[in-house]
């Protein structure tokens, strides 16, 4: 028997961008709560933002920061299916909020612009993944952490 075919998702390419905002933002422990479901904005495709959409699940210590942060489960599992995150990387999927919508707009105003007319999968290169399980932003990335 044939297995059905399968395309594999396309390797995003990779356009490291300045992130100016993410770094910058003010957004508390508290802004979030367990069962809200958020969005890591990671970059552009076919002339949107793209991320990795994920459920909060508790509240958890963010080493790479030494701040609060929350403990994230993706749904679509993956290498890792639970990463803790810092609240300012996080965007509400679940609810619109006016913190939200406008770190929204402002990654808008600075990504699509920038990537115009390019119809791919566009990762900006602004996270990476700890071998503790987490996602840490290149501004708070720190040495032996």
């Amino acid at each position: 028997m044939i297995p059905p075919s399968w395309t594999p998702p396309p390797t995003p390419a990779f356009a490291p961008t300045p992130d100016p905002l993410t770094p910058a933002r003010d957004i508390t422990h508290q802004h979030f709560q367990a069962g809200d479901q958020v969005v890591v904005i990671k970059g552009v495709t076919d002339g949107e933002l793209w991320g990795d959409s994920m459920r909060i699940v508790a509240p958890s210590w963010h080493t790479p920061t030494d701040e609060e942060g929350w403990r994230l489960r993706d749904a679509t599992g993956g290498a890792q299916t639970y990463i803790t995150a810092h609240p300012r990387y996080l965007v509400h999927l679940s609810r619109r909020c006016p913190d939200c919508l406008i770190y929204l707009r402002a990654m808008e105003d600075r990504l699509l612009a920038k990537h115009t007319g390019r119809n791919t999968l566009i990762d900006c290169g602004w996270y990476t993944t700890t071998a503790l399980g987490q996602l840490v932003h290149i501004a708070d990335a720190r040495g032996g952490r």
